[in-house]
């Protein structure tokens, strides 16, 4: 089973909680349905939940709600323990580079504060 934890930079701010937080009650319902998924089952279909390719093994989260599509990414600590670290709402098909580039250079970021402790 996973666990989900939500990556926090050293003075406590989380950027997936404020990305939650600007969400209506529906639009977090939906989300945090799929976050369960995540969380309870072994295979999630992917529409929910993908490796992204040529990323630095960022995984995709996909939630929609409407005409919103919502994407948190994240990484692997150990096995079974998913950190999300980036969420943002999708405009396109394509994830953009940067929306990649920021979720890798969080994962980064991760591993170095976890050497030091």
């Amino acid at each position: 089973m996973r666990k989900i934890v939500f990556y926090r930079f050293e003075n406590g701010k989380c950027p997936v909680e404020e990305f939650f937080n600007s969400l209506t009650n529906k639009q977090f319902e939906k989300i945090a349905f799929v976050l369960d998924l995540i969380e309870q089952i072994d295979v999630v279909p992917k529409n929910y939940f993908k490796k992204l390719k040529d990323t630095d093994d960022i995984w995709e989260i996909r939630a929609q709600h409407g005409n919103n599509i919502f994407r948190i990414l994240g990484f692997f600590d150990g096995k079974d323990f998913l950190i999300l670290n980036h969420a943002f709402t999708k405009k396109s098909q394509k994830i953009h580079r940067k929306e990649i580039t920021l979720a890798e250079k969080r994962k980064q970021h991760y591993f170095k504060q976890k050497e030091t402790k």
